[in-house]
């Protein structure tokens, strides 16, 4: 990156990466699950942001690839290296969080292979709120809570949401007599995470935008056109493509730079 820095003709251009972070849950406040949480956010959140924005791995992962001796091979020059590049700007995908619970077998049984996720196992915690043609959590405190973890655990660095949305199975089921999708989840959705983020701005965030996952409904390599994020219904078959109530709100919304928060969502969370 330094490299590219030197050969920028513009001084103000930044270099960024973007991340997708999913904190993790414990399933209950047993020590065992507490620290269950606790490895499973080192591996899936803080090797990333730490080796981006701080140029270093986080020194409890690197003691513990050393006690199990699956460190990787590095010199002294690749260390400076990743020192000497860091990120000026940080780009995060956030869809749900995860809920994790101590695995059923001890990190220290012979009957677990090496694998980062033989600290954790996964926890389908009952009553949570589902998108469930996607099989994901919708939480949108989390959103806030990365905010803040932005902001005082890695310098306030700047950095904007890239990507952020709801996929839903079938949505021609939601259209109305003059074929709009009629899609008031995908609003309620994009309103809280938006209401939680700028909660976090006004509290000193450094976040400078929200990129909504899609515009238009998009392939998906792993289960091509079935779940549909877009704010513009695409017809595969003639590519015809038909704004969604969600594309007019989200127009309203960039034109005025004012969310409404109905205030069923401000109850909800006690706002």
């Amino acid at each position: 990156m330094n490299n590219n820095r030197k050969i920028n003709k513009n001084p103000e251009g930044r270099i960024g990466i973007i991340l997708n972070l999913t904190p993790s849950y414990p399933a209950t406040e047993k020590i065992e699950d507490l620290k269950s949480a606790e490895m499973a956010d080192l591996w899936q959140n803080l090797l990333f942001l730490d080796a981006s924005i701080k140029g270093e791995f986080p020194e409890e992962l690197v003691s513990l690839l050393q006690e199990e001796n699956v460190l990787w091979q590095s010199e002294a020059e690749d260390l400076k290296r990743i020192k000497e590049n860091k990120v000026d700007l940080l780009g995060v995908n956030y869809y749900h969080p995860s809920r994790v619970q101590e695995p059923e077998y001890s990190s220290d049984s012979l009957a677990q292979d090496w694998r980062p996720d033989k600290y954790y196992a996964s926890f389908n915690k009952r009553g949570v709120r589902m998108n469930a043609d996607r099989g994901w959590e919708i939480h949108p405190q989390t959103i806030y809570e990365i905010a803040k973890r932005i902001q005082e655990d890695y310098g306030n660095i700047p950095w904007f949401i890239s990507e952020n949305g709801m996929g839903v199975e079938n949505e021609e089921r939601f259209k109305d007599g003059e074929g709009q999708i009629q899609d008031d989840y995908r609003i309620i959705f994009t309103t809280e995470h938006l209401f939680w983020l700028h909660k976090a701005i006004q509290e000193g965030s450094n976040c400078f935008g929200y990129h909504v996952w899609t515009p238009i409904d998009c392939w998906s390599w792993r289960n091509s056109y079935k779940n549909r994020y877009g704010l513009i219904s695409l017809n595969i078959h003639t590519q015809v493509k038909t704004l969604k109530k969600s594309a007019y709100w989200y127009k309203n919304l960039t034109d005025t730079s004012l969310l409404q928060v109905p205030d069923s969502i401000l109850e909800k969370y006690n706002q």
